[in-house]
Parts: structure tokens; C-alpha cells; sequence
């Protein structure tokens, strides 16, 4: 079994560079499924309040055969939980039905910045991690404007910023703002999202098929080789399994081009971070 990588963050640890997503999973398949992911390799799980999983997702992680020590669990605040107190109270709630003592890394899930509650919930998250209820913590789904206003109250830069990212969506201005600030990208839906063709795509096809992999694990790889982290999704433990089987091929110079030759203007297939102010 591969071991992941590991790529450093900014508060001095590190993270598992390929990590399982476990949106739209039904709580009651979680256990079975995210069991399943360990068992296939993966050590970095990557679950949600508003995913509504996560005890299924604590049940799993009880089960397996491994240490804590050796995972990695991430969950983010949802939208209807933002505010100091709130926030806080929220993170206890997760760790419970998580039954976990801390998590690696809790994010704000979206700006929502119509409702202006991010400022007080990042003092939070701040507060949670000098507790020791969270290892790192971080934003998702936040463009830069709202990482600076945080940044510029608190004086803490955010670890990770998870935003949707794939061949067909390359946000490559807000990945050069990111790195320069030393923030790491978490990609979401980077088999493309709900309805794409990305799988599809004759570029793609053409690459998986010279080197004997399936399109899902090419886009897989072009992620890894950007120093991205990449949390692909499947209710399938075959697929799961496949996705993670994705370090014994290297895409050359030519490969890479072509799948950036990919991006466009309208790929993203979820709300803008701006847009999303549902209180979910």
C-alpha cells in the first residue's frame, strides 16, 4: 500500500496531499464506505456539518484497524453556525458526533459574506486551535478579499483554502494570490463536478490510454503534480480504490499542457464564493 504524501502547511504540519470526500454520501452508507477508503489506503477524510455524515464518518474511523495518529479528519463549519460563540459550540458538536478529541483541520465551509459573521467565526477557529480542539484550520470556498480581511484581524493566515478546482476550472489567479501567501489548495470535485464531460474528454482519454490508466486517475494526477491537494469522491469502493491508484505513472511535459489547455472560462459547476450566503 502507497503511502501518501505529505505537503507542509504554514502552522508547521502537514497534510496528505490525495484525501477522500465524502459530499452527498447518506450517513447510515458512511461506515461502510469511508471504512473502506482506509482499507484502500487513504488517510486523510475530508466530511462536512452540512454533509450530514458525520457520525457515519465517526463510526468509520472507530472501526478501523489503524491509530488516530495515523489520520488526518477534516470538517467545516456550516453557513447557519458562523459567529464566535456559535462557532465554537458547533466544533463540539462535530468532535461528538465524530466522537473525536480534536480534528487536523476545521474550515469555515463559505464566506457567506451578505450575513458578515467570518471575521468573529475565524476568531473562533483561532481560539479552537490554541485549545488544541483543532491541529490547523482553515477556509473554504473564500476568495482573497475575504483571507485578508481575516488575515488582517487576527494576524492568522489560514492553512488550507479548499475551492473547486479541476482541468476544466483552473482558478489559476487565485491559486498564484494562495501560493504567494503560503496557503495551501484543497480542490473539491476535481473529477470535474456535477455533469461534466470531463471524463469524457478526448485529450484526457487519449493520455489515460498511453499510459494504461483510466481518465479519473489522469485528472488525478495532473493535481499531484501541481502540489495540489486533490479530494476525489465515489460511493463505490472500486472506484475509490482506483482513484487512489495513482502513483506508479508520471505525466510528461506534453500531457500537462494538454489537460491545461482544458480551462475554461465557464467550468465551475457550483455557486460563486460571493453568491452562497444560504444560512444552511
Amino acid at each position: 500500500m502507497h503511502e501518501t504524501p505529505a505537503l507542509p502547511l504554514n502552522d508547521g504540519n502537514r497534510i496528505p496531499q490525495i484525501g477522500f470526500g465524502v459530499w452527498r454520501l447518506e450517513e447510515d452508507k458512511a461506515p461502510e464506505v469511508v471504512g473502506a477508503a482506509i482499507k484502500a489506503g487513504y488517510r486523510h477524510i475530508d466530511t462536512a456539518q452540512g454533509y450530514e455524515n458525520e457520525a457515519g464518518v465517526g463510526e468509520a474511523i472507530a472501526q478501523a484497524s489503524i491509530d488516530r495518529g495515523e489520520l488526518f479528519i477534516t470538517s467545516k463549519l456550516r453557513n447557519g453556525h458562523q459567529g464566535y460563540d456559535s462557532a465554537l459550540r458547533s466544533l463540539d458538536e462535530s468532535l461528538a458526533r465524530l466522537k473525536l478529541d480534536h480534528l487536523d483541520l476545521f474550515l469555515i465551509h463559505w464566506p457567506a459574506p451578505a450575513h458578515d459573521r467570518y471575521v468573529d467565526t475565524w476568531k473562533a477557529l483561532v481560539e479552537a486551535q490554541k485549545n488544541g480542539k483543532v491541529k490547523s484550520i482553515g477556509v473554504s470556498n473564500f476568495l482573497p478579499e475575504h483571507i485578508q480581511r481575516i488575515v488582517d484581524a487576527t494576524g492568522v493566515v489560514p492553512a488550507v483554502n479548499q475551492i473547486e478546482l479541476h482541468a476544466a476550472y483552473q482558478q489559476r489567479a487565485i491559486r498564484e494570490w494562495l501560493q504567494e501567501h503560503e496557503i495551501q489548495i484543497e480542490c473539491y470535485s476535481p473529477l470535474g463536478g456535477q455533469g461534466s464531460q470531463l471524463l469524457e474528454d478526448d485529450a484526457i482519454k487519449d493520455i489515460a490510454e498511453a499510459h494504461g490508466k483510466s481518465p479519473a486517475q489522469v485528472i488525478i494526477r495532473w493535481h499531484l503534480q501541481q502540489n495540489l491537494i486533490v479530494l476525489p469522491k465515489s460511493s463505490k469502493p472500486e472506484r475509490a480504490r482506483d482513484n487512489f491508484d495513482v502513483w506508479d505513472f508520471t505525466l510528461t511535459r506534453e500531457d500537462l499542457d494538454r489537460i491545461d489547455a482544458l480551462d475554461r472560462p465557464d467550468g465551475k459547476t457550483l455557486p460563486e464564493p460571493n453568491e452562497n450566503n444560504e444560512m444552511f
